[in-house]
């Protein structure tokens, strides 16, 4: 399970790449949250930007979502992904070069992210600001990361393809397609560009793309974690390999279609509209297929949660996923919709599913990695990682159930009405009336950060005393 010292004239397995991705999931983890921490601290005391053009929330706010989003989420995304399918293909990863290559390039990804999105330097389109020039970077290294991905799949020494990949496979695909027909722009200069799209059709195209980052930057890729990780760590089989197949087919065909949900009472055609809520109410299904079977893995194998830190890591995130994809079809429900649209809910269940799903089954995740890429048998401080589980987790439930409330308030006070037909409060009174869950929210974004900061530390001392450390591929095919 752990690394083993590779004998003279042996293949290894490249852990090097899934090493550097790794430190950096952790590193820009504290940063991206940091960064979240800040903007939640602005929304209670807007005086806390100082005045200062590039630390005004209008710019910090989609620094801290690319952060997190693309630079903790996607590092965490490339050092499980490359991981997993060496271990499950049992080959060496293809083109190590250009692995290497997608590493570095990433990383300058994010960087010009973290300069350009403070000068407001963006394209001003949700989960995709950056500007052309960062844009083509982008496709660039998403298709070097596919060559690598599927150029280990067709050497592997497996007959069979293990389900993590089909989800990795699949989020890798749907990314690249999103991205490069999303960022489809006619450019002034190297620093401003104009939308192919005009009107509606861009608003469609924007959250087709932007509803499917969630769907599978966000949920495919880290189903593929969920998949591998949880059977190890708990070292019981998946509960039911049929219905991981289902899961996927199901999964993969109705998110693409669940976009237009975010466009309700706006201009695009109604039934473009329902027809976004209909497939977003049978995701349900899919989502929570997937989710049984993950937590049913752990039949047979319930005590050791007591005792694995890690374990909780990735069976809560779980719940957390659950509680998400049953919110978000409800959410797309129009009368519901009417309610909850442009309200702190629509925050709130975002969260639940970046703090509660994304979060603890990636951290979950590199507590797995970090012993086994520095041959350790586990982490310098079990400890920590019992420390970090508690503070997360009531971060997280401070967070989400603060804006659910404000949520729900605020929607119930903009609908109001007197007996002759005006407004029952003003909208500055909805504002004020927030004010306490705002401050309640940065609380638990504290908290989330604070046991990031402690991740990180725990990670550093492993690394510090271990040493890197490439296990080899068995000669004999087994399983992985």
């Amino acid at each position: 399970m752990g690394s083993q010292p590779v004998a003279a004239g042996a293949q290894a397995y490249n852990y090097s790449v899934v090493r550097q991705f790794a430190i950096m999931t952790v590193v820009w983890g504290v940063v991206g949250m940091l960064v979240g921490v800040i903007i939640a601290a602005q929304l209670a005391w807007p005086a806390l930007n100082f005045d200062i053009p590039y630390l005004t929330y209008s710019r910090l706010r989609p620094l801290h979502t690319n952060a997190v989003i693309f630079a903790f989420g996607g590092c965490a995304l490339f050092a499980s992904s490359y991981y997993i399918v060496q271990r499950t293909c049992q080959t060496r990863l293809f083109a190590g070069p250009l692995a290497a290559f997608t590493f570095w390039a990433w990383q300058l990804v994010i960087v010009l992210a973290a300069v350009t999105l403070p000068l407001g330097i963006t394209q001003g389109k949700e989960y995709a600001e950056l500007e052309w020039p960062i844009d083509l970077l982008i496709a660039v290294t998403w298709v070097s990361y596919a060559v690598v991905f599927f150029g280990t799949i067709v050497k592997r020494k497996t007959p069979h393809i293990y389900v993590a990949n089909w989800f990795f496979g699949a989020f890798i695909l749907t990314v690249a397609l999103l991205h490069i027909v999303n960022s489809a722009v006619i450019p002034v200069s190297m620093t401003k560009s104009y939308s192919a799209y005009a009107g509606v059709q861009d608003a469609m195209v924007q959250w087709w793309y932007g509803h499917n980052a969630v769907g599978f930057f966000l949920t495919a890729g880290f189903l593929g974690m969920m998949y591998y990780f949880i059977p190890k760590q708990a070292e019981r089989p998946v509960y039911s390999y049929r219905l991981s197949i289902v899961h996927f087919w199901a999964l993969i065909f109705t998110y693409m279609w669940a976009g237009p949900h975010h466009l309700h009472y706006t201009a695009l055609p109604d039934w473009a509209q329902s027809l976004g809520m209909v497939f977003s109410l049978v995701l349900l299904a899919p989502s929570w297929g997937g989710m049984i079977n993950g937590i049913m893995t752990l039949s047979g194998a319930w005590h050791k949660l007591r005792d694995d830190p890690i374990l909780k890591f990735l069976i809560v995130s779980l719940s957390f996923y659950g509680m998400s994809t049953f919110e978000g079809p409800m959410m797309s429900i129009k009368t519901v919709n009417a309610l909850s649209h442009y309200t702190d809910w629509t925050v709130g269940h975002v969260h639940s599913g970046a703090l509660g799903w994304v979060g603890l089954v990636s951290m979950g995740a590199i507590y797995y990695l970090m012993p086994r890429l520095w041959g350790r048998t586990e982490m310098y401080s079990k400890r920590l990682i019992e420390l970090h589980f508690w503070i997360a987790t009531v971060g997280i439930v401070l967070y989400i159930a603060a804006m659910w409330i404000a949520g729900v308030m605020q929607g119930l006070m903009w609908r109001a009405t007197n007996a002759d037909g005006t407004l029952t409060y003003a909208f500055v009174e909805s504002v004020k009336a927030t004010y306490p869950y705002y401050v309640i929210r940065l609380l638990g974004g504290v908290l989330y950060l604070g046991g990031m900061i402690l991740m990180l530390y725990n990670c550093l001392m492993t690394i510090r005393v271990g040493k890197p450390e490439d296990a080899r591929v068995p000669a004999v095919v087994a399983h992985a």
